[in-house]
């Protein structure tokens, strides 16, 4: 395949759109047994072989194509080099919905194929991966209201039954994910929620084989801890025991690690921490959500779910770094401190890290190091430097 732009046949159908619950085939056509070789882990012994993980964003997940958004197809030397700069884990984001058929959502057998390569780059250097249904269009995420809830379990159902048929055969460095960022805020969507999750589970489960001991991955709601204390009540229910997870996402502050631009509830704060403010430039000082916030978002990690024998995968977290700061030195130096603090923190609570990269961190066309300063402060953060 072409390392600049996807294979014809994986390019997407772009038509997604649910189809009603009842009209979608079963693609659980070929259930075994189940086989615990190469399972032995649960999801505490799978979470202690974890230090630090790397996503290969705006990739796989990218509308339009695997390379639509800027990115070369993902090849057996980048995931190399990811291994050889320290990290032990992969998260692969991935779309499905574009590359299937709108009223079967039957997934194209190409794209199964490729993504069934990529994982097999990362067990090739003996890493963990973590595959989700990624936003896909949203038509998961955006649709966790009762009104959606029997269409979108359906198609949740007939992706699960093909990606886990069609993967089955890898060992327990193969993690499945639920979903990415669903959107939820209520009691009533929450509900919604579990449910998808539900259908995740027994989907998986059913095809049985290497997929009966798999350890998988559930999404918080809106993937926040501090919603997740009011609403996430109970774990769902699986058959075997001890082989769940639990994920929140972590971009705090917003002003530091979203904004591109000042906003009407707030400005970009250029430099956070209490040693790493600026004098030259005040007014960008992060005036919220410093290391009191981090310290106060991992211990609720920790108290929610860790110290329940559930372990928690902080699937992404980032700060952009910026080229306009007038105290350039003193916002890259902020910068490192917050990736540094934030690993740190989610390594002292038991959360797994997964840094969240688009191609800032490893430069995916000739595999250099491109931000020196970020990656030795995840690594730092990590313990591993």
């Amino acid at each position: 395949m072409s390392a600049s732009s996807p294979s014809p046949s994986l390019t997407p159908t772009l038509t997604p759109t649910p189809a009603p619950t009842g009209l979608y085939p079963s693609y659980n056509t070929n259930p075994i047994a189940a086989d615990p070789s190469g399972m032995p882990n649960t999801a505490g012994g799978i979470a202690s072989r974890i230090q630090l993980g790397l996503n290969i964003g705006n990739t796989m997940e990218a509308i339009g194509g695997e390379t639509n958004w800027g990115n070369p197809q993902i090849t057996q030397a980048l995931i190399d080099t990811a291994k050889a700069s320290g990290f032990d884990a992969i998260r692969l984001p991935c779309a499905w919905d574009q590359y299937s058929n709108a009223s079967t959502a039957k997934i194209s057998a190409a794209w199964l194929d490729r993504v069934k390569q990529v994982v097999q780059y990362c067990i090739n250097a003996n890493m963990h991966v973590l595959l989700n249904i990624h936003w896909d269009g949203g038509w998961l995420e955006n649709n966790v209201t009762p009104a959606k809830k029997d269409a979108v379990a359906a198609k949740q159902k007939a992706f699960w039954e093909q990606i886990a048929t069609h993967l089955r055969d890898f060992d327990e460095r193969l993690i499945f994910a639920s979903a990415n960022e669903p959107n939820c805020e209520t009691a009533e969507q929450m509900e919604v929620l579990y449910a998808y999750h539900q259908t995740f589970i027994d989907a998986v489960r059913s095809t049985g084989g290497r997929n009966a001991h798999r350890v998988l991955v559930l999404q918080l709601p809106n993937v926040n801890v501090d919603l997740s204390k009011t609403l996430w009540s109970r774990m769902p229910v699986d058959q075997v025991p001890n082989r769940l997870m639990v994920e929140p996402h972590f971009y705090s502050p917003p002003n530091f690690c979203i904004l591109t631009e000042d906003a009407s509830w707030g400005r970009m704060f250029y430099y956070w921490g209490k040693d790493f403010h600026s004098t030259i430039e005040p007014d960008r000082n992060a005036t919220w959500g410093e290391e009191e916030t981090v310290d106060a978002h991992m211990a609720l990690a920790n108290q929610l779910f860790v110290s329940k024998g559930i372990p928690v995968l902080l699937g992404e977290y980032a700060t952009p770094r910026r080229s306009n700061p007038l105290d350039l030195d003193k916002h890259l130096a902020s910068r490192a401190h917050w990736m540094k603090y934030v690993t740190q923190k989610a390594r002292e609570n038991g959360v797994l890290p997964f840094y969240w990269d688009v191609g800032d961190l490893i430069d995916r066309r000739n595999y250099a190091v491109k931000d020196r300063q970020g990656l030795d402060a995840l690594l730092q953060g990590a313990g591993k430097k």
